[in-house]
């Protein structure tokens, strides 16, 4: 059995406790009493929710810190694939953060050499882009005020944990480019 680590899924045990009435180590011994090793991921929600009385993002949250504390799950997987989000206090306005993902022109400045297909832009909130290996990216926007905004990159459909924190470090580093080219 894998030993116990805290935090699991991202929250600590402490706060687990608070908000479902158990610790995570309470939550561990009681699933891998009802088999839950054995049951995938949307059967061990259920459970969780009709016999626990969870909400549903309580119930989401405790069967994905099990799995990931039992060695069913790594981190950043989801049922089809990997997924990583980052994200990016920028000194611009939420609309020209927009615009300079939006315009190909303005994003070759930050992003050269990027092929991508926006697939669906919603101004000033969120743009959805297929890469270029098919795997999916969701990019958000929210205002900080009328001259910050927050810009969160979120890529799904990742094919491996490696490709994940490759992901990752890469959207921090264009996440800073993109910065560097708002606020100058």
């Amino acid at each position: 059995m894998k030993r116990v680590t805290d935090p699991l899924a991202g929250i600590s045990s402490g706060a687990v406790k608070k908000a479902t009435g158990k610790t995570w180590l309470q939550w561990l011994t009681l699933l891998d009493k009802e088999g839950a090793a054995k049951l995938p991921h949307r059967d061990i929600v259920r459970w969780l929710q009709q016999t626990q009385g969870l909400p549903d993002w309580w119930g989401q949250m405790v069967a994905v810190g099990y799995e990931q504390a039992r060695g069913l799950r790594v981190k950043h997987q989801k049922p089809d694939g990997f997924e990583i989000s980052v994200a990016k206090t920028i000194a611009a306005p939420v609309g020209q953060a927009f615009a300079a993902w939006r315009e190909a022109t303005l994003r070759e400045q930050w992003l050269p050499d990027t092929p991508l297909t926006v697939r669906k832009a919603t101004p000033h909130k969120s743009i959805r882009i297929l890469w270029a290996d098919d795997s999916l990216l969701s990019v958000n926007f929210w205002p900080k005020g009328s001259l910050k905004c927050q810009v969160v990159p979120q890529h799904a459909k990742l094919p491996t944990p490696e490709a994940a924190e490759k992901m990752k470090a890469y959207w921090s580093a264009k996440l800073e480019d993109l910065r560097v080219f708002l606020e100058k």
